[in-house]
């Protein structure tokens, strides 16, 4: 009979220890609007930080309607609780690294059992709520002895001059993003090329004249060349949108990322070069949300 208790007592005093051992984990409930569908190649995944160390809490995808796959997530009560930050980051799939890619979309700093997200808090890329900059329509790419007279067929970024200089007023990027310009053409968005430095060439120009190809020293493109399907070269700038977005690094895709903190509809009569054209705040395609720990 004693062997008999004891062959019963011992196992529950395992199974009891058992679960005494395991960790405790609490939930934690996401709220984000203005996210966008990343495709096959990439997803979002959420980290808390815990004395300055991340630790992931999942990975979700959004739909075309911008619904999360799951806004509801579990992590180890005792790091939750002692979580300082809430990031949300765009990861590669496959992801190859286990830590946190570079490209940091959302922050919030904890109060108490919430924390707001937005894309101006560290190490999130940037507080855009002062988003301003001008444009002007030049073609420097196809010019050796003056102006050739077909300035509506250019569009750069900053104030025209000798040389022209930068006018943005938009965050210095972290590591992870970039700046891309864009003219929407007949069939969509055309890039001007990517850049991170207001005041130097954007990343290049596939579409410029070929009397000073490179072009002065500020971001923007000559669309002479090269015009992609559905296009006629050379494009008349005036009359359509201009767009300043910004990108992943990696870009996950050739269309304009969901964060286009600048636009301007230029009018079909916009004037070109000494004008300048002011672009406008589009800070409605700016995400944000919030997160809360139980």
């Amino acid at each position: 009979m004693k062997k008999l208790l004891a062959l019963l007592i011992i196992p529950a005093l395992l199974v009891s220890c058992g679960d005494d051992d395991s960790p405790s984990l609490a939930n934690i409930n996401v709220t984000i609007n203005g996210l966008e569908d990343l495709g096959a190649t990439a997803q979002y995944e959420g980290w808390i930080i815990v004395d300055g160390a991340p630790i992931s809490t999942g990975t979700f995808s959004v739909d075309g309607n911008g619904n999360l796959s799951t806004s509801s997530f579990t992590a180890n009560t005792e790091d939750l609780e002692s979580a300082s930050k809430f990031v949300i980051t765009i990861e590669p799939i496959p992801d190859p690294d286990p830590a946190p890619a570079d490209a940091k979309l959302l922050a919030g700093d904890f109060n108490g059992t919430s924390a707001t997200l937005s894309t101006g808090v560290a190490p999130a890329l940037g507080d855009f709520s002062n988003a301003a900059g001008t444009l002007f329509l030049r073609t420097p790419t196809d010019e050796t002895d003056g102006n050739n007279g077909n300035d509506i067929y250019g569009v750069w970024f900053g104030s025209p001059g000798m040389p022209p200089t930068p006018n943005f007023t938009l965050p210095t990027l972290p590591a992870g993003w970039a700046y891309e310009g864009w003219v929407i053409g007949e069939s969509g968005p055309i890039s001007t090329g990517t850049f991170t430095d207001f005041g130097a060439r954007d990343s290049g120009n596939p579409f410029s004249g070929t009397e000073n190809n490179a072009g002065p020293p500020v971001p923007g493109e000559d669309f002479f060349n090269a015009a992609p399907a559905g296009e006629t070269f050379p494009l008349d700038i005036r009359g359509r949108r201009i767009v300043i977005s910004v990108e992943p690094v990696p870009d996950n895709s050739p269309a304009p990322f969901l964060l286009k903190p600048l636009l301007v509809d230029l009018a079909t009569d916009a004037a070109t070069a000494p004008a300048t054209h002011n672009f406008n705040q589009n800070l409605g395609s700016v995400p944000s949300g919030s997160v809360t720990r139980q």
